[in-house]
């Protein structure tokens, strides 16, 4: 196995953060005029320091949210009557073993 080294990785921008660093694949997208415009905006405004940095952070916000939403989703189709159920198995047992508070 080859030993990791920025020289067998392409296609990619190294950034150092501080002591780490970080590789990003250039990529090319397609924007509609009216977010171009309001993106551009942003920037200007400085609320941003460029094109890049501001669609870099709506799609790992986007990205987080779909996640977030996935564990709801996931969480729904529990039973909560079984859960409980499952949580609370051999409990009976076991609380004769406890200290009295």
């Amino acid at each position: 196995m080859t030993p990791f080294s920025l020289e067998n990785l392409t296609g990619m921008i190294y950034c150092n953060t501080g002591g780490e660093i970080m590789a990003r694949s250039k990529i090319a997208i397609t924007i509609d005029q009216n977010t171009l415009h309001r993106l551009d905006f942003l920037v200007k405004s400085r609320l941003f320091p460029n094109r890049s940095r501001a669609i870099q952070e709506a799609v790992a916000e986007k990205i987080e949210r779909i996640e977030k939403s996935r564990l709801a989703r996931e969480c729904a189709k529990l039973n909560p009557k079984f859960e409980q159920e499952l949580s609370e198995e051999g409990f009976e047992m076991e609380i004769d073993e406890w200290p009295e508070y």
